[in-house]
């Protein structure tokens, strides 16, 4: 369980002043040797601080290994949309579950639980970002843009990534709790991983939901075709397979609105990314069939173009 992780996190975040700086003290209270960067990145529309944590495993590239790493993402415009809205808006909440998964393995790491391979988890923490018009509701905006975002969030050491975004503005997922994608790895969407399944099964309880996705959803912003949300772009600066999770809700939510997050909701999500984690470095959670991949690349041919602003650009 996580909760006190969550809610000792929702503290620090909820709040006009917070920044990078303060979640790294509070990395820091819990272990003094928390490997944690953090680095502000200015836009027209303000600044956000990012934060990356690096969780050494036993086996993992750091320490000479060579068990894989995984990447865990927490993705948002921003914690507050301050001045236009007051307190902890419901776009946070993907920065909220990343770091709480980085709370817990920062522990578990001091009290000498390490897993296999190394953790990458990264966010930014932005209490005062802009809104976007979007139907059926307003987005959040943030002060950089996506390509920056991704630029710092998305680390070429990720072998695998889990990309943990509130998705409540939309008609597409309609339950409370959370939900994964398909795994899409360079314009490819592929078959939903089985191993996912089951660890969502084991954490929550309950039958697993996977949420659908079209091929404008996994396409970079900026190119004048509608998105679900942000929740995929992490997949079009990498070529390493990435799964959405997504917090969600039964009614539409906007990413703007207060008084809209579920501590139970991030915190299944946030537990679920630990053992997801967990199995990966055991080599035990596997995102996509490799064999299966390549045959469908060399059938039907490299998609990599929907990585990209496409021809016309």
């Amino acid at each position: 369980m996580m909760i006190k992780e969550l809610i000792e996190l929702y503290d620090i975040l909820d709040t006009s002043s917070a920044s990078g700086n303060k979640v790294k003290e509070y990395f820091k209270s819990i272990n003094s040797n928390a490997n944690v960067d953090v680095i502000t990145l200015n836009g027209e529309k303000g600044s956000t601080d990012f934060v990356k944590v690096l969780i050494c495993g036993k086996n993992g590239k750091t320490n000479g290994g060579n068990v894989p790493t995984i990447g865990v993402i927490g993705r948002l415009g921003g914690l507050g949309a301050r001045p236009v809205r007051t307190g902890f808006v419901s776009d946070g909440d993907g920065a909220l579950a990343a770091l709480t998964v980085a709370a817990k393995l920062l522990k578990m790491q001091k009290n000498g639980d390490e897993l296999n391979g190394d953790v990458i988890i990264s966010t930014h923490v932005c209490p005062n970002a802009p809104t976007l018009p979007h139907k059926p509701v307003p987005f959040m905006g943030s002060p950089v843009n996506m390509d920056e975002m991704n630029e710092v969030e998305v680390d070429s050491r990720m072998d695998a990534i889990l990309s943990i975004d509130t998705t409540k503005g939309n008609r597409i997922i309609n339950k409370r709790g959370f939900a994964i994608s398909p795994t899409v790895k360079e314009g490819y969407i592929l078959k939903v991983s089985d191993d996912l399944l089951d660890i969502m099964q084991i954490t929550t309880g309950k039958y697993p939901e996977v949420f659908a996705l079209t091929q404008q959803d996994i396409t970079p912003y900026g190119n004048g075709l509608f998105h679900l949300n942000s929740i995929l772009q992490p997949s079009t600066a990498t070529k390493a397979p990435v799964v959405g999770v997504a917090i969600s809700t039964e009614t539409m939510v906007a990413g703007c609105a207060t008084g809209a997050s579920h501590f139970t909701d991030v915190e299944d999500a946030a537990r679920f990314a630990l053992e997801v984690a967990k199995s990966y470095g055991e080599d035990t959670c596997k995102f996509f069939n490799e064999d299966e991949f390549n045959l469908m690349k060399e059938k039907y041919g490299d998609l990599s173009i929907y990585q990209t602003q496409g021809k016309n650009n």
